[in-house]
Order: C-alpha cells, then structure tokens, then sequence
C-alpha cells in the first residue's frame, strides 16, 4: 500500500538537506517537504568563513544537492518560506503567507542565530556578523588592503574572519572579554596557542576588554568604544560572540526547550511526532551521558541518519562524539570528543611548533583530542575517548608509542 503520510521538514541548513536525503534512503514513500527559511537551496556554512570568504569560490560545492535531485527524489523544496507557528493539535504548521501545511511527523532543523550586541550603536552601517552567503560576500567586499576591521569575540568564526581579513591585508583588531580567546573551550594550555597564531601574523589582539559602545558618523560604523574610555577605529565591526539555538517555534508550540530543543538520544522531543536535528537540537548524548547541543558541521551531517531513522521507527546508528575543525593561516585543526577547559591537558609533540596532539583527561580518562597540522589520528583518538580507561599520562605524552596500543 502506498504511504499516504506526510513528513515536514523545516530549516534549510545542511542538517535539514540531510534529513529529506536520509528518510528517501530508509525507503519514506510519502510526501515529504522541506521548508526553507532562506533564498538558497540547502548549503553547508563552513566555507562562509573559509574559502569561499577568502576567495568567493567555490559555492556551488556547497549545496547540498541541486534542483535535479530533490526533483529526482519527489522532495518539495520550498525557499524563502518562513514557518511562524505549529499547531501540534491539528499538526499543522503555518508560513508567513498564512499557508497551513499538514504534517504526520515534523523535523525540526531550524538551526541557531549569530547573538548580536545589546550596545548603542550595534545598528549602524559597517557592523555585521556572519551565518549567510549574502553575510560572507558582504564580508569578503569589505575585507581589503588596510581595512580598519574590527572583530568583538575570539571564538571560532571570529578567528578565522581575522585570519581572512589579515590574509587580505587588512588591518585587525580582535577583542576578548576573556584572558585568553577560546579559553572557555580548550583552557590555557591549547588556547595560548590560537593566541600566539594571531599575533604572530599582524592581529592586535587585546584580551581582558570590554566593549563599552560602537560609535559612528552619518550611520556608518567608525569605532568600538572600550571600557577603559579609548576607542578602536574601525571601517568595519564583526560581532562573534557565539550563537543562539532559534527555538521560539518550539516554544511558541509547548514542546520543552533548555538550551535547544530538547529531546531524546534519537532526538524525539517531548512531543512524540515531533522530532529535533543539528544546531537546535540539545540531545541526551548516550556515551557522554548528559543532554549536548552541538553546533558544528559534523553533527548536521551525521545526526540526521539517527534522527530519520526514529522518525520511521527505524534502529539508526549509535551517536557520533562531537566533532568539529578550522583552518587558520597554516594551522590545520581537528577536534574529537567534549573535554572541559578544566581538565588536565597531555600534549603529544610540538606545541610551540603547532605540530602536535593535545588530550584533556579527567581522572585519567580521555575526554577530548585535538591534532593540530598532525594528520589520520581521528579514530585512534576517538577510540582513546570511548575507551573510557585510564592512560598513563607519560605514554600518552610520548609519539614513540602507538595511540591504539593506548586502549
């Protein structure tokens, strides 16, 4: 018999693209439709703040699938189609344009937002943050020889649009409320590394700081006031300064939200034909034991394959450990696992020479690796992590002995 169900997915990021593709591939016969809150056909986001910044080439890799196939596989792509509300009693969502779409089951991948500056002058021209394409090409207009560009928030998308604004030649300021840029997530040791990087290659950065208010003249941006009352000149202000999850449809809707929507370890929400996938989705991780919300790339690309499978009431694959990478300048990076910036710190190699392998241990337990310009160690390293035994930490330390001899 013919499956007369309907499946809704709505987000347009890649852990959406990757949903409709993954229910087609476990055999979903019914409708299925993909409501996509941007112009743009599914894309991955990395290359916003890699290549694609630095070159603008390069896009077309980045969609998902093109036309053709969500043709070929009967998938209604809808763009630039905003959901506004779900009705979970009539399963129903509806659009901007007052379209009421029915559903059996519902995917949400609404993805997460830039967090943007409550200060005075946060509004004016020259200040921006980056999430789109439209974000990116305006970034990449922007960052030219001697261009005064400032970025508040050492986090990732910030370092690495200073790392394309220096490479480009303009003049860069980072600023960081914290000692260290990134020391929340990888502590002293490893973030001092991602420090140095920077101010080895032009960066002012400035640590410690606190950014008062954005000052211009005629609506355009010309500096970031501080604290301590100087001021930054700026031609351009990039705020990068984390990201909110976007679940004011979730809780519009009664479904529970804490940090994300929250759901199950096959992502199920707490309502049972709702489900939750990729940057939105705080997840009850099975091997880390705790609830996680993952914003990187990795997880939109795998989470999927999980979450589709329960949507079908399918046995999907066992959770991936958290996972994400960045390149800046020469340094190449790769991250396995969820260590604590309290944890103890093992380096493996060079850390001065950013040639090198750090783990975070917990009570001699690998929680966390990380292989800078260090390369095919990620399954020993995540095997080290899911292991869960303890290490000797002067093995661990040394290159002469074999990661998988470790477990």
């Amino acid at each position: 018999m013919a499956d007369e169900r309907t499946f809704v997915v709505v987000g347009g990021g890649l852990a959406g693209a990757k949903s409709v593709e993954a229910l087609r591939d476990k055999g979903f016969e019914g409708r299925l439709i993909l409501l996509a809150g941007e112009d743009h056909l599914p894309y991955e986001r990395p290359p916003l703040s890699k290549d694609y910044l630095k070159t603008g080439e390069g896009l077309g890799d980045a969609f998902v699938h093109d036309q053709d196939w969500y043709a070929a596989h009967d998938i209604e792509v809808r763009t630039g189609t905003v959901v506004t509300s779900i009705d979970r009693d009539s399963h129903v969502v509806v659009t901007a344009t007052g379209e009421r779409v029915g559903w059996d089951r519902l995917l949400l991948a609404t993805g997460s937002s830039p967090r943007h500056l409550d200060l005075l002058g946060a509004d004016l021209d020259g200040v921006v943050s980056l999430r789109t394409i439209e974000d990116s090409d305006r970034l990449r207009g922007a960052l030219v020889q001697d261009a005064r560009v400032v970025l508040v928030g050492g986090g990732w998308i910030g370092l690495e649009v200073a790392a394309a604004a220096r490479e480009a030649g303009s003049t860069v300021t980072v600023l960081e409320s914290l000692d260290l840029p990134l020391v929340r997530v990888l502590g002293p040791t490893v973030a001092t590394v991602f420090a140095d990087l920077h101010r080895e290659h032009g960066v002012d950065l400035r640590t410690g700081v606190q950014v008062e208010e954005l000052v211009g003249e005629d609506g355009s941006v010309t500096g970031v006031r501080l604290a301590d009352g100087s001021t930054v000149p700026a031609d351009l202000v990039v705020v990068g300064i984390g990201a909110v999850p976007n679940t004011a449809l979730a809780e519009d809707a009664g479904l529970e939200v804490d940090n994300g929507v929250v759901a199950d370890a096959v992502g199920r929400t707490s309502d049972p034909d709702v489900f939750a996938v990729g940057d939105v989705a705080n997840v009850d991780h099975p091997f880390l034991g705790r609830l996680v919300r993952v914003e990187h790339w990795a997880n939109a690309l795998n989470q999927p394959a999980i979450v589709t499978a329960a949507m079908l009431d399918q046995f999907g694959p066992e959770p991936e450990l958290p996972f994400f990478f960045t390149d800046q300048y020469d340094l190449g990076m790769e991250y396995h696992g969820l260590g604590d910036p309290e944890d103890d710190v093992v380096v493996r190699g060079d850390l001065e020479g950013r040639e090198f392998i750090a783990f975070w241990l917990r009570d001699g337990v690998v929680t966390a690796g990380m292989n800078v310009n260090v390369w095919d160690v990620g399954d020993a390293v995540k095997g080290l992590i899911r292991s869960g035994k303890q290490v000797d930490r002067a093995k661990l330390a040394d290159g002469r002995v074999s990661l998988e001899n470790l477990t």
